[in-house]
């Protein structure tokens, strides 16, 4: 079943074209008319929100629990269109689309089940002391609360997983929140028909239509307008740092300052410790080949660092390293604008001071290849613009003269979404020096794996000190996002009659 694109905007249940329109690029077939959005639209559909917050965020647990089971059947039902779009707008392959289908619905479906538990509200009740003294204590009563209208911007490397009904909608909604979203000019149709698979689900369980908009692409008005229209109450924001930066700092200017949580990037350094370097170097090199060129690269968590001691082992993980890589194919990235990055990055990382090239390629349009270079610890320690991340297949090795060195490497870490520990059972007096660093770096340790892969799940952790998120204490995926988009409330001698529902 083909998708055709209508090209417009989902304004509260009403899809609304505007006269501009821009010709989306896919990486595969001829491109579609899409209307470009304005801070009008923005402001229509946020005045909707917050008019449908009134009533949503009121809504009993089980009404938004079947409201997100019903957008998740109603993207399954679209699964084969999604696939079909997703594909020739980015590129990816069709398992990749079908398996992140698989985890956007998972998500809606995982944040209903969560919410009904009611875990999340935090409810505490401290009961009245009226003989106290010398004070008597009243009645308190807290729990949190929806904060309102949610701005989402979609991510370029995650159509669906991370877009119009990703992880950030799906935390927004599960809580109380209506939510507004900025489809990226990446994939505008994947965007379209996800929406209208939530229109759907909207219409099926009348709920109020300003729950969720779509405004599409637009310059950086649209965005700007979107994070201060004086309705929005918080962004969710995963993409570049620049990007996100500017997003932030346009957030903290307003009159009435309001939270970004933006996902920026982050480079996600391995420390591959002797004796495993020993016992599985040659392993460990295949693994990271296929970790770093996962997705073209274009992961969030991707692991771009690789920290080792000087000494044969790391000869030995070099080399195989090179040949795992020189055997990966060319893979086509996102967007002709990510591509040239890549291709920048990769010329900028080889003109720094002591970095050798271990494998280099040339790079067709939008068809990536792997790059690996190498570099001295003191050379990495000595320059900061080695530790900045290069959104594709791009390996950097950071040979350490001891463990000293290696120690001096991970303290001169900026924030990361994650860090990995490569270890035997010898190394745990190493590793054990290395991990209070770490989990002061990262969002997520781990051992003997890569992070490329993200679970879904009430104990993950998707965020870091800045620059990989720029609030360290929160996470865009798993059950605990959800507390981005909540407030405590504090209630005191509040008669029953009057409470909310979850709190009597």
């Amino acid at each position: 079943m083909t998708f055709t694109p209508h090209g417009k905007h989902l304004i509260a249940g009403t899809w609304t074209g505007t006269e501009e329109t821009v010709l989306s690029d896919p990486a595969e077939g001829a491109g579609h008319a899409f209307s470009v959005g304005t801070p009008d639209l923005v402001d229509r559909a946020a005045r909707a929100a917050e008019e449908a917050f009134w009533t949503f965020g009121t809504t009993s647990r089980a009404t938004r629990a079947a409201f997100l089971h019903a957008i998740a059947d109603e993207i399954e039902a679209r699964g084969a269109q999604i696939t079909e779009i997703g594909c020739a707008e980015t590129g990816l392959p069709a398992a990749r689309l079908e398996g992140e289908r698989g985890r956007t619905t998972g998500q809606l479906r995982l944040f209903a089940e969560h919410i009904l538990k009611g875990d999340y509200l935090d409810r505490r009740h401290d009961a009245p002391l009226p003989d106290r003294k010398p004070l008597p204590r009243p009645d308190l009563r807290m729990m949190q609360r929806p904060i309102g209208p949610v701005a989402v911007f979609g991510a370029s490397n995650f159509p669906l997983a991370f877009s119009t009904a990703g992880g950030d909608t799906a935390a927004a909604l599960a809580a109380g929140c209506p939510v507004v979203v900025k489809g990226h000019g990446a994939h505008p149709g994947t965007s379209e028909v996800v929406a209208e698979a939530i229109h759907a689900a909207i219409v099926k369980t009348a709920m109020p239509s300003g729950v969720f908009s779509l405004v599409q692409g637009g310059n950086r008005a649209v965005g700007q307008a979107l994070v201060q229209h004086p309705l929005i109450r918080a962004v969710g924001f995963t993409g570049s740092l620049a990007g996100g930066r500017a997003l932030f700092d346009l957030c903290a200017a307003r009159p009435d300052p309001i939270p970004f949580f933006g996902e920026l990037g982050s480079v996600n350094p391995m420390f591959l410790l002797p004796e495993a370097m020993a016992a599985r170097g040659a392993a460990i090199a295949t693994g990271w080949a296929g970790s770093l060129t996962m997705g073209a690269g274009q992961f969030c968590t991707n692991p771009g660092i690789a920290v080792v001691l000087k000494g044969p082992e790391a000869e030995t993980f070099a080399e195989a390293t090179r040949a795992a890589l020189s055997e990966s194919g060319a893979q086509v990235m996102l967007t002709d604008g990510i591509a040239a990055a890549y291709v920048a990055g990769a010329a900028q990382m080889a003109a720094q001071t002591g970095v050798q090239d271990l494998l280099t390629a040339i790079c067709d349009q939008r068809q990536a290849k792997p790059f690996l270079y190498r570099v001295a610890a003191r050379d990495w320690l000595g320059n900061h613009a080695l530790g900045e991340e290069v959104f594709g297949p791009l390996g950097l090795i950071v040979v350490a003269e001891n463990a000293e060195e290696m120690a001096a490497v991970a303290q001169s870490l900026k924030g990361q979404l994650t860090a990995t520990l490569h270890m035997d059972a010898g190394d745990t007096p190493l590793a054990r020096c290395l991990l209070p660093v770490l989990e002061r770096k990262a969002g997520r340790v781990l051992t003997n794996g890569f992070p490329t892969g993200v679970e879904v799940c009430d104990a993950m952790v998707h965020g870091g000190p800045y620059p990989a998120s720029t609030n360290f204490g929160a996470t865009s995926v798993g059950t605990l996002s959800i507390r981005r988009f909540l407030r405590p409330v504090c209630y005191q001698n509040i008669p029953e009659a009057l409470l909310p529902e979850d709190l009597v």
